[in-house]
């Protein structure tokens, strides 16, 4: 265990005494995750908790984040499971990334494996579609344009249209581990090596400053976003959550039982 999972470990364990909540789940979500952090990256730390019981049994709404300002390396905040369960009937991609994520922190009881279990039936391969597009569309128009870029904002729209990839061609959650999703993917060899060549350099803790864009990279991204926006208008089957939400309700009192019994 390195000294910095030693660390987040026990920052996890003393958000649980200062908001007197249990962290049912703990993973890391960014390019740690992803398996090309450089040097200087941050620890992306998201997490899932309970309040106790009598929490949830009150008329007002209350504040279901935890979020704590980032510092030393360290980016951590999670989502009640409340909040989370929520979203998951909505085929949230975030969250299943989070779930699938290959770096795990805390995982001390069975709600996150439920959770997981239940992957299968609520995917919506239209709504992650969606929402990886608009990431990688924003990323492009706020930093790729020009003639000179910031090479390393490559990896915030490589990612997302990849991911888009993965989805159609499998319809399944695209991996978070980017070795995993290339490999699963019939790449162009020329594309294929110029991303590993920004991998690389990333790995080694090179600055990336501003250089001339890369055209293999521009025309593949536009050419992919192009195509994706036009899947993404087709109409495709709704997630089924509404059959579910018995069993999602059933999984959240589950869940409170185990962690305050």
């Amino acid at each position: 265990m390195s000294d910095f999972t030693s660390k987040i470990q026990s920052e996890l364990l003393r958000i649980e005494h200062e908001e007197q909540v249990r962290i049912v789940y703990a993973c890391e979500s960014g390019s740690r995750a992803w398996g090309f952090p450089s040097q200087d990256s941050d620890y992306d730390v998201r997490f899932l908790y309970v309040r106790p019981t009598d929490w949830y049994l009150s008329i007002l709404e209350k504040r279901d984040v935890i979020e704590r300002p980032i510092s030393e390396q360290l980016d951590i905040n999670g989502w009640d499971l409340k909040k989370a369960l929520n979203l998951f009937r909505k085929s949230n991609p975030s969250l299943l990334e989070w779930l699938e994520s290959p770096i795990s922190y805390m995982e001390r009881y069975t709600v996150a494996q439920q959770i997981r279990e239940l992957s299968p039936l609520l995917f919506s391969p239209r709504v992650s579609i969606y929402h990886y597009l608009h990431m990688a569309k924003r990323n492009y128009r706020h930093y790729l344009q020009g003639e000179i870029v910031q090479i390393k904002k490559y990896f915030y729209v490589l990612r997302p249209i990849l991911a888009c990839i993965w989805i159609l061609e499998r319809g399944s959650i695209a991996p978070v581990d980017h070795g995993d999703l290339i490999a699963g993917l019939q790449l162009e060899p020329a594309l294929e090596r110029e991303i590993n060549k920004l991998i690389l350099r990333k790995k080694a803790g090179e600055e990336f400053d501003l250089e001339p864009g890369m055209n293999i990279l521009n025309d593949y991204l536009e050419k992919q976003i192009a195509c994706l926006e036009e899947v993404a208008n087709l109409n495709q089957a709704p997630t089924g959550a509404e059959k579910q939400d018995n069993v999602l309700d059933d999984l959240f009192r589950k869940a409170l039982r185990e962690v305050w019994q």
